[in-house]
C-alpha cells in the first residue's frame, strides 16, 4: 500500500512537546483546592489528602518521558477507517499458528490496560507461563475519541460503528477470522461484532457478558443475591459519572480539559473504586501506572471526546442488562467474571442471551481492570477462552 492512501497503515510514535509537560506542571501547582470532605471515607468522592498527594507526585516526581520511551517500544500504528484516523497496537507473534486477537478497552481505561500482557500472549516460546505454546497476533485499538485515535467531529460513532471499523481493521491487517476480547465498552463492541459479523469470529471473550439479571428466578444463589445488591448499590451511589457522560458530555468536558486535578479526581475515583485491592490501590496499581493512564487522557485532550461514547451508546447498553429482549448471540462465547466487577452475571443469566457459552470462569482475584491488575491471571483466562472458542469453532 502507498502511504497517504485511505487504506494505508502507518507506524506511529508518541511524541510530546516539552511545553505541554511544563503547562501540566504549572496547572497542577496552581490548583484551587476545595475544603476537605466531611466524612472519613470515600463516600463523598476522592478524599482531599489522597488527591493532593497524587497531584504533588504528578507535578514533581512523575516521569512521562520515561513512560513515553517505554510505550514507544511497542509497535503502534494508525490507519483511517470510515473517515476517522484510528490508533492501534499491533504485535505479530513469531508463532506461525498464532491466533489473531483484537482486544478492546473502555472508560476510563486505554490501550495501557493491556501493556503488561502483550509479552505474555504474543511473546516468544518460554516467555510467560511455563509450558504454554499458544500465542496470539495482538491488535489493541484505541477507541474513537480515546488516546491517539481521532475525535469524531459528528455524531454517530456508537458501539456498532466501532465494531464495523474493527472488522475493517482486521481485514486490513490480513486476518479474515479472529477472536475478539473486551471489557467495559469492549464487551459491548465484541457483542456487536458477534451480531454483525458472526462469520468472521472464532469466538468472543467477554469480561463480563452484559445480560439482564433474572430477579424473579426461583432459588437465587447467594452469589446472585450479592451481585444484585452490588449492582443496586452502584446504581444508587456510583453511576453519576455515567449519567453525566450520557447526557451532558460537553459540559463535563470543559472541566476535564482545563483542570488536571479535576481529571485526576474524575478518573482516579473509578480506578480506586473498581479495582480489587484491600484499601490501598498501590498494592495493585502503582501511582506511576495510575498517572500513566491519566496523563494519556490529559496530553491527548480526550476528556470530552471519550465521554461522548456514553452519549452515543449507554442507553442501548444499559438496556442489555436491564431487559431480556436483547438479540441472542450464537457465536462461541467465553466469559470471565472477576470478583470485584459490577455487574457480575451468573452463568444461567448469561445463557439466556449467549446460547453457546463454551467457557465460564470466576477467578478469585481482579476487578474492572483485570488485565491491568492481574496480568498473569488474565493471560491465563485469555488462553483458556481461546482454546475453548477455537475448538468450538472448528
Amino acid at each position: 500500500m502507498m502511504l497517504g492512501m485511505p487504506e494505508a497503515i502507518e507506524p506511529f510514535t508518541i511524541s510530546t512537546h516539552p511545553a505541554a509537560l511544563d503547562d501540566l506542571q504549572s496547572r497542577l501547582r496552581r490548583t484551587r483546592w476545595p475544603e476537605r470532605e466531611t466524612v472519613a471515607d470515600w463516600s463523598q468522592g476522592v478524599p482531599l489528602d489522597y488527591l493532593q498527594g497524587l497531584c504533588r507526585y504528578w507535578a514533581d516526581g512523575y516521569d512521562w518521558p520515561a513512560t513515553q520511551a517505554r510505550l514507544n517500544q511497542i509497535p503502534q500504528f494508525t490507519t483511517t477507517i470510515d473517515g476517522l484516523n484510528l490508533h492501534f497496537v499491533h504485535v505479530r507473534s513469531a508463532d506461525p499458528d498464532a491466533i489473531p486477537l483484537i482486544m478492546t478497552h473502555g472508560w476510563p481505561g486505554s490501550f495501557l490496560e493491556f501493556e503488561q500482557i502483550i509479552g505474555l500472549l504474543a511473546g516468544p516460546p518460554g516467555h510467560g507461563d511455563a509450558g504454554v505454546t499458544a500465542r496470539f497476533h495482538l491488535v489493541v485499538p484505541s477507541l474513537p475519541g480515546y488516546a491517539f485515535s481521532g475525535k469524531p467531529a459528528s455524531a454517530g460513532w456508537d458501539i456498532h460503528r466501532i465494531a464495523r471499523a474493527w472488522a475493517v481493521l482486521m481485514t486490513r491487517l490480513g486476518y479474515p477470522r479472529f477472536l475478539a476480547e473486551g471489557s467495559d465498552w469492549g464487551t459491548s463492541v465484541c457483542t456487536s461484532l458477534a451480531l454483525q459479523h458472526p462469520d468472521r469470529l472464532l469466538g468472543i471473550h467477554l469480561v463480563p457478558p452484559l445480560v439482564a439479571p433474572d430477579r424473579t428466578a426461583a432459588g437465587l444463589t447467594g452469589a446472585e443475591r450479592t451481585a444484585l445488591a452490588d449492582l443496586d448499590a452502584r446504581g444508587r451511589t456510583g453511576s453519576g459519572y455515567s449519567a453525566m457522560h450520557g447526557t451532558r458530555p460537553q459540559t463535563i468536558g470543559y472541566s476535564l480539559l482545563d483542570s488536571p486535578a479535576g481529571l485526576c479526581a474524575w478518573i482516579g475515583e473509578k480506578l480506586w473504586a473498581w479495582t480489587d485491592h484491600p484499601g490501598d490501590l498501590g498494592q495493585v496499581l502503582s501511582a506511576g501506572q495510575v498517572l500513566d493512564n491519566i496523563t494519556l487522557y490529559w496530553l491527548t485532550g480526550t476528556g470530552a471526546s471519550s465521554a461522548r461514547l456514553y452519549w452515543e451508546s449507554i442507553a442501548e447498553v444499559t438496556g442489555w442488562f436491564t431487559t431480556t429482549t436483547s438479540d441472542t448471540i450464537a457465536v462461541p462465547a467465553a466469559c470471565s467474571v472477576f470478583p470485584k466487577e459490577v455487574p457480575r452475571p451468573s452463568r444461567r443469566w448469561a445463557e439466556r442471551r449467549f446460547s453457546r457459552i463454551v467457557y465460564w470462569n470466576e477467578p478469585d482475584r481482579g476487578g474492572h481492570f483485570a488485565a491491568w491488575e492481574q496480568p498473569a491471571l488474565f493471560a491465563r483466562e485469555v488462553r483458556a477462552a481461546a482454546r475453548a472458542c477455537t475448538q468450538a469453532a472448528g
